[in-house]
């Protein structure tokens, strides 16, 4: 029996592809509404895969809150005040939410890295590593932050 990997999609509305037969898969992958990943399909959602929205039961409590929402407009933000092609850390928009709320920096990154591929399954932002856009689902270490190409010139939210 022949055993091929299945391509998985490496950017959001990207066609996943069944390995047996070539043809569109059955369910499309979804993006979590809380932190951004991909969502794949599972036989125990079967029933409800429509109303899938979370990847998890953490990222259900979690939601998307004033935070989030600050560090979102924080990228947008430090990316409309630089050149069209340059890019920034998360941390940056950590450091100016935490200037304004009080918080710890260190304690917004993970948020910060969440906002950002939130606005990458919007399509507004690309997460780079070494100058290559990745997969913001499977991305592990140091990432930066890019307007997408097809944003406008500007705030990506606008």
């Amino acid at each position: 029996m022949k055993c091929e990997k299945r391509h998985l999609p490496s950017r959001p509305g990207e066609v996943r592809r069944d390995a047996d037969y070539g043809g569109p898969m059955e369910h499309e992958p979804k993006i979590c509404v809380a932190c951004g990943r991909r969502i794949e399909w599972r036989k125990k959602w079967e029933r409800d895969w429509e109303q899938v929205r979370y990847c998890s039961a953490a990222c259900r409590r979690r939601g998307v809150g004033d935070i989030d929402r600050a560090l979102e407009g924080a990228i947008g933000d430090l990316l409309s005040r630089r050149a069209r092609t340059a890019t920034i850390c998360p941390s940056e928009a950590a450091r100016r939410v935490a200037a304004d709320t009080g918080d710890e920096w260190r304690d917004l990154m993970e948020p910060a890295r969440r906002a950002a591929r939130r606005l990458v399954a919007a399509g507004e932002v690309e997460i780079v590593q070494a100058g290559a856009v990745v997969d913001p689902s499977t991305a592990r270490g140091p990432i930066r932050v890019r307007r997408s190409a097809g944003t406008a010139q500007g705030h990506p939210r606008g």
